[in-house]
């Protein structure tokens, strides 16, 4: 899990117009700002979710207890 999460780190999560305004920009700098933002707002529904999943998981094998 830990080598996926840091594999996906290079990725560009930029949209075609997003991308297509950026690339003009010299030194890229707003752009990697953008996609950084991107990259974070699209993992916040995952951790949810590993958290809601890791919550019902300890309520099952506890109440099995």
């Amino acid at each position: 899990m830990i080598i996926l999460l840091f594999s996906a780190l290079p990725i560009e999560a930029q949209c075609a117009m997003c991308r297509a305004v950026l690339e003009n920009e010299e030194g890229q700098g707003a752009a990697k700002g953008i996609n950084n933002g991107i990259v974070y707002l699209m993992s916040i529904p995952y951790i949810l979710v590993f958290g809601l999943g890791y919550y019902i998981y300890r309520r099952y094998f506890k109440a099995k207890n």
